[in-house]
Formats: C-alpha cells, structure tokens, sequence
C-alpha cells in the first residue's frame, strides 16, 4: 500500500492521522512489522537540536529620519554584514563582539532580540543625495524591525563525524575540547531521532519542505553548503559521516530561547544551538525500513582531529548506542564520550512538532523540488601567495 502526501494532510485535517516520534517508531515496527506499521502511522517526527555555526539572520531595520545608507552596522557590538540594500544586515551567528570576544556574539544578539531584550544597533553610512545621514545609534528590539528571520546555510548534518585527538597536547575545537591520546571523543548528532538519519535518501525532504525551526514553522530553503551525496553508506542506507544537510529559513519573530541559544565553546568560538524538527510522511513499506532504525544500527566514523589537515585520520567507526554508552574502544584505548547536542530536547522537539500535527495546527508540505540526488562539494587549492595576485 502507498499513501501519499494529501491523504496524509487529509486525515491530519479530520484528526485522524497517527502520529509517533522516531523513537516510537522502532517499537511499532518491532512489534507490528514493517507492513502493518506503514498501514497504521501517518507521520514520523524527528528533531535535533545542537550547535549549528553556520547559522544567522537578515534584519531589515527600517528608514531613520534622515535616512542613512549602512555601510557598516553593529549590534550589540557585533559586527553585522551591510553589502545588501541601504538598512538590511545579515548577522553571522559566529562573529565575536569587538569587546568582549568568545564570551558574546552574533548567536548571543540572535538570542537577545528573540528574548525581546533591547540591542544597540549603531551604523555608520555612506553619505549621498537620498541618504544624507552618515552615523546613527538607538535602541532596538525585535518589534522595532520590519523582518527579522534565521537564514541558515547549513543546519541539520547527515551524521556528523564523531571527534577525538590523538596528538600529546588538548586542543580546542568546534567539537570541544579533545584530551590527549584518545583520552575522549564528542559527536553532535540525535541519532534515532535526527531527521536525515530517518529519510537518508531525502524522498520526503526537499525544498519547500515545512517544518519546526526555533519553536516557530520554517522551511527548507535550499540545499546546505557543502552538501554531499557521495559519502560512504552501510548496508542499511546510512552514511557513515557528514554528507547531506539543510539551508533552513524562518521567522525569528515567532521563535523561542527554548530552540534557540547562543554558546560559547572554550577557546574555540562562537555558535548557535538551533531547534529543528522534520516530520517524515509514511508513503509506503520502504520508508518504515529507515524510520525504525534505532541508535545500535546506526554507525558513524571517527576521525582524528589532532592532524591538523583537510583529510584527518579515520580512526575506525561506532554506532550511537555504543557512543551514548559513555565510552568507546579506539585503537585499543577506551575513550570517554559526550554529545555535543542535546538528545533530551530533539526528544521534546519531536513531540511538540508531534502535538502540531495532531492538533491540526501543522500539515505536511511535498517538496517543490528535490535536493540533489549526486553532488559532492570541491576543496580550496591555493593557487598563489598571500599577497600575490591572479595573475
């Protein structure tokens, strides 16, 4: 049997859609069956919620009188990307205050004006005939701008690989902070629950795909940066490391601080933990194959980031039951491990995604076109010196 997006909305209109998240799944399936589980739920919700860097939000503030053309914008003194139109502004999550450096930063602002703070906002112009104004500062909140929305370019990895270091010395990554000679190991991932996990081939996820994001209804916009669909996979579909993932937009007016916090990772950077959930239509038999997988039959590898290079070492691969165990054997040694995400929160986002659908207050959406089905991104080759030219 087969169903098809419409039904599905159909039935979530009447109240009659089952809906589970894509940790109840894996019961349903064990106890009914693929078959029978395919004929009895709708919708699968999944979720994750972690540090996505590569995150930010265009702002439109408005006309000042005189009105000023922004050549370079501030908030919070956190420089903000002005090369757009007169008083728009795209804030990087990970650009670090002018004073205050890996302690505050542009997730920290994102999070301020979600929680209807107040934010410095101070521009300095580009004097000319219809924009005379050449610096301004004031006060703003979130209410006080016209669109104020979380553009992320990539959120949402397809099993990001897990971290350790084998070099003599911790060092400090967007992964955290790796002890020496294997001593520990962090990965960044839901597992079960995370949304490419459940549909690792994207036949339900593409763009235009409505879902969860910051506690508000988003959308998959575009393919993430660095996208990759030629990544290694085990038998059971899965890549083994970070292949496909999500531009993801929505309202930062409607959004949470529950689904959106800013961090500050030790000697590191700035980032921003974003809420996203994804719900996943039962079309047919095949799709339960890879809703019900659970964290023992996913596997991820590990790579070595004490080699400091493009291509790091693969140090062997684990499953998520194993890395949520606490610890994991690499290479004869027994590393401790920790998530970088929250699994407790991914679990609470597919839920409340979950009470949408039942509520009626969230139907499917079908792609209105698919992400690529082959693609894999290039490497930067440097060609000349620095400060050399193209020539």
């Amino acid at each position: 049997m087969s169903k098809t997006f419409d039904e599905i909305n159909q039935k979530i209109r009447e109240g009659r859609a089952v809906v589970v998240t894509a940790e109840e799944i894996i019961d349903v399936a064990r106890e009914k069956g693929a078959k029978e589980a395919a004929k009895m739920v709708d919708v699968v919700t999944t979720a994750t919620f972690g540090p996505m860097c590569s995150s930010g939000a265009f702002i439109n503030f408005g006309h000042s009188d005189p009105p000023i053309k922004m050549r370079k914008v501030w908030l919070n003194n956190v420089p903000a990307y002005t090369g757009i139109a007169a008083v728009d502004a795209y804030l990087g999550a990970t650009e670090m205050s002018e004073d205050r450096g890996l302690d505050y930063g542009g997730g920290h602002v994102i999070e301020d004006l979600i929680a209807g703070k107040q934010v410095k906002l101070k521009a300095i112009g580009f004097p000319t005939d219809c924009y005379p104004l050449d610096e301004i500062e004031t006060c703003i909140t979130l209410n006080d701008v016209n669109q104020a929305y979380l553009y992320n370019s990539r959120n949402a990895y397809q099993n990001y690989f897990v971290a350790t270091n084998s070099s003599d010395r911790t060092i400090y990554t967007y992964m955290g902070t790796l002890l020496p000679k294997l001593a520990n190991a962090t990965y960044c991932s839901a597992g079960q629950l995370s949304p490419l996990l459940k549909d690792p081939y994207l036949r339900t996820i593409g763009i235009g795909t409505k879902i969860f994001l910051g506690g508000a209804q988003g959308f998959v916009s575009f393919e993430g940066t660095q996208f990759n669909t030629e990544k290694e996979r085990t038998e059971n579909g899965v890549p083994t490391t970070a292949a496909a993932c999500l531009a993801l937009s929505g309202d930062l007016k409607d959004m949470t601080t529950r689904y959106i916090k800013a961090a500050s990772i030790h000697n590191y950077g700035i980032s921003l933990f974003v809420g996203v959930g994804i719900p996943i239509p039962v079309l047919d038999e095949d799709m339960i194959e890879h809703l019900s997988l659970s964290d023992e039959e996913i596997c991820v590898d590990i790579y070595d980031y004490g080699v400091a290079r493009r291509s790091r070492p693969n140090l062997g691969r684990v499953n998520y039951k194993e890395l949520k165990s606490g610890k994991i054997k690499i290479g004869g040694k027994i590393a401790s491990t920790a998530p970088l995400s929250s699994y407790a929160r991914a679990k609470e986002i597919a839920e409340v995604l979950k009470g949408w659908i039942q509520k009626g207050d969230f139907e499917l959406s079908a792609p209105v076109a698919s992400l690529p089905k082959h693609k894999k991104p290039t490497t930067l080759e440097v060609r000349s010196k620095v400060g050399g030219s193209c020539d």
